[in-house]
């Protein structure tokens, strides 16, 4: 039962998320922000105490480890990989954490020491409804939880636990992968199938208990680049060109009421500006483009472009350029030509006594990339709830139900 498994989640919770991983977007190093080692360091160590072998901090700023076979002869099973990432979204602040354990919830609302109008409710939360008796943790108020996916990071943990405490319990080779920046995209960019070593894998970075996602949005990045023509303002008539005045009307012109993620659902997709910055000489408009069909993400990138050629036309002087990069696809392209792994998760889930809970997931993963690179990547629930900001909350009994669809997947590789 799950309920053996509560203790040993919630105590690496606690603990991995007082340490401060946020990615940053702006950062080329590797990983973004030096305070990932923070976290990642202490895993190597953590591993290496719980006996699994080829522990590895790699110079893309990967934890890779294995949890050796049992079975006289592994080669007969597949060798699985779970994957979780350490860092937090850059969104909301994720320092100095302190997180709070709600016992046996009863129901009504929670309230938060370091921010006194702050309100987590069923009202605006109705899967906390579901947690009645279960032990809720949050944070204080002034930060994000960090649950994702730290929750992730303890779920792995402990499973690997668990099997390296009892040899024998028969499994094949178990690969573990714990991974920088995936807030940013950058999750598993260096990361190989060789380097994985694995013929299917899981990320552990879902929502609500029994959820099993095997198709993501598809991800470009978007820069507009508006140059005008730079002049002292005292002598600037006729002459000045204002990037910035430009850049502002490049942004009326886009979609308000349609194609932005506030007015979008289910399976629509978007065009989101995430920041602008510049000067009257040049300003830069930066974008995320989400779709989950390559026709509709290749049509955000058209409507970009056609709104530059319109400011062009508009006032020749300028210059304006559109870079559009791709950052990950729809991991469904892959794994609907091979759905075993999906399979394997639905059966370990309604042996836990749960219900597969299928969601498509409006993001990505990077189970996203790692399907793509040629290992199929379906991603598992932790219990992670509300996240990107300070509502963040996450049930101690659905890491812990985690644990045991994890486990059940490794037991249903050996008996089929």
């Amino acid at each position: 039962m799950y309920s053996q498994f509560c203790a040993a989640v919630e105590e690496r919770l606690l603990r991995y998320v007082q340490i401060d991983s946020q990615s940053d977007e702006s950062s080329s190093t590797i990983p973004s922000t030096a305070t990932q080692y923070d976290l990642l360091r202490p895993l190597v160590d953590e591993l290496t105490a719980i006996g699994a072998q080829d522990v590895t901090l790699t110079d893309y700023a990967t934890v890779l480890a294995t949890i050796p076979a049992t079975l006289p002869d592994p080669t007969s099973v597949p060798v699985i990989a779970f994957l979780a990432h350490v860092d937090t979204a850059p969104a909301f602040s994720g320092t100095g954490v302190v997180p709070r354990v709600h016992r046996n919830y009863d129901g009504g609302s929670i309230t938060y020491p370091d921010a006194p109008g702050l309100v987590l409710s069923p009202d605006g939360s109705p899967y906390l409804a579901e947690k009645l008796g279960e032990d809720i943790i949050t944070a204080s108020g002034s930060t994000l939880l960090g649950a994702d996916d730290k929750s992730g990071v303890a779920v792995i943990m402990t499973m690997a636990e668990a099997l390296l405490a009892d040899p024998s319990i028969p499994h094949g080779t178990i690969r573990i992968a714990f991974t920088p920046d995936e807030e940013i995209g950058k999750g598993v960019r260096l990361l190989t199938p060789d380097g994985l070593g694995a013929d299917f894998a899981y990320t552990l970075d879902g929502g609500e208990a029994g959820e099993l996602s095997f198709e993501t949005f598809s991800a470009d990045k978007a820069v507009v680049t508006i140059t005008g023509v730079s002049i002292h303002p005292g002598t600037a008539f006729g002459k000045l060109v204002n990037a910035l005045t430009w850049a502002a009307k490049f942004v009326a012109l886009l979609p308000a009421a349609t194609r932005t993620p506030e007015t979008t659902q289910d399976r629509q997709g978007f065009i989101h500006l995430t920041g602008m910055e510049g000067n009257a000489a040049q300003a830069k408009l930066s974008f995320i483009l989400r779709d989950f069909e390559r026709e509709g993400l290749a049509s955000h990138g058209a409507l970009l472009e056609s709104l530059c050629a319109t400011v062009r036309a508009a006032e020749p002087r300028l210059q304006v350029t559109c870079a559009i990069t791709p950052q990950y696809r729809n991991m469904r392209y892959w794994l609907e030509n091979d759905m075993r792994p999906v399979e394997l998760a639905a059966q370990a889930i309604r042996d836990a006594g749960l219900q597969p809970v299928y969601r498509t997931v409006r993001g990505g993963t990077d189970g996203s990339q790692m399907t793509e690179k040629g290992v199929p990547t379906p991603n598992l629930f932790t219990g992670q709830q509300d996240l990107h900001g300070p509502l963040e909350w996450i049930s101690v009994q659905d890491m812990a139900r985690a644990v045991e669809v994890c486990l059940g997947i490794v037991r249903l590789t050996t008996t089929g």
